[in-house]
């Protein structure tokens, strides 16, 4: 964070000093943690449903912190009093922007894929300078002003994710940090519940393209319509990406590799290059087009664009991390979270990666026995049953070998299956993680490769930790867990 004096901090948030000298200068970071805080720095006193901030206040104080934002008055405790606090954040968050004018802010949003393109952004960024992103999806109205105020006076490029439960949130995040260069990724059926439609859902997302400057950049992804169609809500130039023929930056033969890294041909007019990913899933081809343009756009050669995005492994956890037991167990973690468009995606990648390419001089090997360990996908509203309903017969199209549902809610998954293949057991639906842990510590067999997909809330990351907890485990190569 750049150097604020506490007076000025107090007038960016609208707030009233107290229990201060208001010259006194900020060295240490904004943190709402109070675990986190350090010497210098502003601890944010959040309420929460279960945890009040404000009663951490004088620990943080005396963990050296210089001031509290808080919205109660704090006896003898350095603090700014404000009405609301995080809407005080956001705008120090704006108050910093502001004083940093050879800052470029990059934001991309999409109903899946940001995290992930948010990680490629950042590689790309980086290697033009120093470049500001937030660690895994710190996405919302408290994330989003808390990765801002990360950037300082060498910060060149901030990239920030965008995240949306409705219309006007995107529009608020970009009032917080304008961005010049905006990356839509797509609209999909994620947080239909919230949204109440993929019209809405369409309306949100294209906030971050209509908040752009007429000298900017809008990114978007010309293989789905309802983005295309946004070139028509932004004064800013546009720049199409994706498969489609008439995309300015384009793939043309993606091939998987044995464990299901994309590899393409990469068109920016008459101009190619070869990308050959070392991240796992087709689904990362749009995304990395994408990171492709912003890099394009800054200034970036062609051949430097494929060796910076050829070189970029996976950063955030949780996301298509493949790892490889010693017993030939391929485990791969993709339970960070979970919509239909996701799971989708990682069911196409299980599925590449049942039938191996064979390497230069070898000969072809046998396919491999695929798991799809499955929960509930959250926030779809009146078309949970239809979206679980379908991936479960897409698991049987995509000829998965065995599909492990897991909990009630994803009840549907296992129906579908069942409705659409006839399956007896290659389908199980199991009441919870430990059953299904049981299930394939019994079963599972060397050569097997096993995906673990879910929302957060299903918790199938604890499926993962007891797969990897038994035999020792190496990274896949290309990237991984260590």
């Amino acid at each position: 964070m750049i150097a604020l004096t506490l007076a000025e901090v107090a007038a960016a948030t609208d707030g009233d000093l107290r229990n201060a000298d208001p010259a006194t200068v900020l060295t240490g970071t904004v943190e709402y943690d109070s675990r986190k805080v350090t010497a210098g720095g502003v601890f944010v006193a959040l309420t929460g449903e279960r945890v009040d901030g404000h009663d951490y206040a004088a620990g943080a104080v005396e963990a050296g912190v210089a001031v509290v934002l808080a919205t109660r008055p704090l006896d003898g405790v350095p603090s700014i009093l404000v009405d609301d606090a995080l809407v005080a954040l956001g705008k120090l968050a704006r108050a910093v922007v502001d004083r940093l004018p050879d800052l470029t802010i990059v934001g991309v949003t999409g109903s899946s894929g940001k995290t992930s393109t948010k990680d490629l952004l950042a590689a790309v960024c980086g290697r033009l300078g120093p470049t500001v992103a937030p660690p895994e999806s710190f996405n919302n109205e408290l994330g989003h002003p808390w990765t801002v105020l990360r950037a300082d006076a060498d910060t060149r490029y901030l990239v920030l994710e965008k995240s949306a439960r409705g219309v006007g949130h995107i529009r608020w995040l970009t009032e917080i940090a304008p961005p010049r260069i905006g990356v839509v990724l797509n609209v999909g059926a994620a947080h239909a519940g919230e949204f109440g439609s993929i019209e809405a859902t369409a309306q949100a997302k294209g906030e971050l393209v209509e908040a752009l400057p007429a000298e900017g950049l809008a990114i978007l992804n010309a293989d789905d319509g309802r983005v295309r169609a946004m070139a028509s809500r932004t004064k800013a130039r546009v720049v199409q990406v994706g498969l489609a023929p008439d995309a300015d930056v384009r793939a043309s033969d993606v091939t998987l590799d044995g464990i299901g890294r994309p590899g393409f041909t990469l068109h920016v007019g008459d101009a190619h290059a070869h990308v050959q990913l070392k991240l796992h899933g087709e689904h990362h081809v749009g995304n990395v087009l994408a990171a492709a343009a912003v890099g394009l756009e800054l200034g970036l050669g062609l051949d430097e664009v494929a060796t910076v995005l050829s070189g970029a492994t996976p950063v955030s956890r949780r996301r298509m991390e493949v790892t490889e037991r010693v017993d030939g167990v391929t485990v791969v973690d993709d339970s960070y979270n979970a919509n239909p468009d996701s799971v989708r995606a990682a069911l196409k990648a299980l599925r590449a990666m049942a039938t191996p390419a064979p390497k230069q001089g070898e000969e072809p090997r046998g396919r491999r026995r695929v798991w799809a360990v499955l929960g509930h996908m959250a926030e779809l509203g009146d078309t949970s049953r239809e979206q679980h309903d379908a991936i479960g017969r897409l698991a049987v199209r995509l000829d998965i070998d065995r599909l492990v549902v897991v909990g009630p809610e994803a009840g549907a998954i296992h129906a579908g299956a069942v409705l659409e293949g006839s399956w007896g057991e290659e389908s199980v639906h199991v009441p919870d993680v430990d059953a299904a842990v049981e299930l394939l510590g019994s079963q599972l067999a060397p050569g097997d490769v096993v995906l673990v997909k879910a929302s957060r809330s299903a918790r199938l990351d604890r499926v993962v930790d007891a797969l990897l907890a038994g035999p020792v485990a190496t990274p896949a190569p290309g990237g991984g867990r260590a």
